[in-house]
C-alpha cells in the first residue's frame, strides 16, 4: 500500500507538464522586464498602444505569445515565476535607476502578495 501511494506520489510530483516550446527562464525576465517598461511608456505617452508593444517585444525576442504563455503558466506551476519576475525586476533597476523608487511605492501597496500576484 505504501509503495503504491509512493509511485503516485512521484508519477504526480508535477502539476503541469513542460510545454515543448519552453521559454528559458533567463529569457522570460527579460520580456517580463521589457513589458513592465513597456507598461511605463503607456502612462507616458497615452496615444501609445501596449498591445502593439508586446507583439514587437515578442517578436524582437523571436517568441510566439503562445510559447510565452506556456511557459508562464508552467513556470506559475513549477513555483520558479517568483525568482523570474525578480530576475525580471533587477534587469529594469539596471537599465533605470530612477525605477527603485517606484518599485519601492509599490512593493508597499501590494505588501503581502506573492510577485506574481503584484
Amino acid at each position: 500500500m505504501l509503495l503504491l501511494f509512493y509511485c503516485l506520489m512521484v508519477s504526480c510530483s508535477q502539476l503541469i507538464d513542460e510545454p515543448k516550446n519552453l521559454v528559458p527562464k533567463d529569457k522570460m525576465a527579460d520580456l517580463v522586464a521589457e513589458f513592465a517598461m513597456n507598461d511605463q511608456l503607456i502612462s507616458v505617452n497615452s496615444s501609445a498602444h501596449l498591445e502593439d508593444a508586446t507583439r514587437i517585444t515578442l517578436q524582437q525576442y523571436k517568441i510566439s505569445a503562445r510559447a510565452f504563455i506556456d511557459s508562464y503558466k508552467y513556470y506559475t506551476a513549477t513555483g520558479d515565476v517568483g525568482k523570474i519576475l525578480n530576475n525580471a525586476q533587477e534587469i529594469v533597476l539596471n537599465k533605470d535607476p530612477n525605477a527603485k523608487k517606484y518599485i519601492e511605492k509599490k512593493l508597499k501597496e501590494t505588501q503581502g502578495r506573492p510577485a506574481f500576484a503584484r
